[in-house]
């Protein structure tokens, strides 16, 4: 008799005898709370997050292994900002603002997953990362600081590896995080009420109309879609703001 292993996706610190993991660790004959208790051990650092992890078990003795593989970069990105998901418009809103040390905690954290070859390369991947997620990285979109990382004062720190940040610094981005959520919200109202004044004044006006004069004020795309869904529309006909031209009535 040889080992089985299998692979699973579980959720930091609460794993559970629950599908998919319970069903798949049932054939093992394994102690499942045994193996439960020690994968939420091994997993616990990662709360909040999706972690993948492998099981190997002895077929004849029943001992098993775990390993527990990293989050993906972006997760790590968003545990680092104390986000719970990234911009959906990374042109318009930042969600947090990181420090390099966390960009340089995260590259040390995934090195093995990452492409580049050295800590540089790797920071440069993950700032990428941070861009696609709408997360400043002192202060500044992420995409300005890749071509910056070898000049100073990044150098030294990437250099060095540094990862810890003082108390206050913390604090300061934890401030910055409550001050750019804000703004996303002032700036969805203000939307909101110019895209809501915009379908009230074209009442019974064309679709094709009405997403003009939304893209021209400035509206996104997003919200011209909620506004103007395209399921069962006729592009030019005419309709009630929010509703969906040539859908039944």
């Amino acid at each position: 008799m040889g080992t089985k292993t299998i692979e699973q996706l579980v959720e930091g610190g609460k794993a559970s005898a629950a599908p998919p993991l319970g069903p798949a660790l049932g054939p093992l004959g394994v102690n499942i709370g045994e193996v439960i208790s020690e994968i939420n051990k091994k997993t616990e650092s990662f709360k909040g997050m999706q972690v993948p992890i492998k099981l190997t078990v002895d077929e004849e003795s029943k001992e098993f292994e775990i390993s527990v593989g990293l989050p993906p970069t972006s997760a790590l990105l968003k545990a680092e900002a104390k986000i719970e998901k990234g911009s959906g418009n990374v042109i318009t809103d930042k969600v947090a603002d990181l420090r390099i040390e966390q960009i340089i905690k995260v590259a040390k954290m995934k090195e093995e997953g990452l492409l580049g070859m050295d800590m540089f390369a790797r920071v440069r991947e993950v700032l990428g990362s941070a861009n696609s997620a709408g997360i400043l990285v002192e202060g500044k979109p992420a995409r300005e600081i890749i071509s910056k990382v070898q000049e100073s004062p990044l150098k030294e720190k990437i250099e060095a590896e540094k990862t810890e940040l003082t108390e206050e610094e913390l604090k300061e981005l934890e401030a910055e995080r409550v001050k750019l959520q804000a703004a996303i919200e002032k700036r969805k109202q203000a939307e909101e009420a110019t895209a809501q004044k915009i379908m009230d004044s074209m009442s019974g006006k064309s679709r094709s109309d009405i997403k003009k004069a939304l893209e021209e004020a400035g509206v996104s795309a997003a919200k011209i879609h909620e506004l103007l869904p395209t399921k069962g529309a006729e592009e030019g006909a005419p309709g009630k703001p929010g509703e969906a031209q040539g859908a039944p009535k």
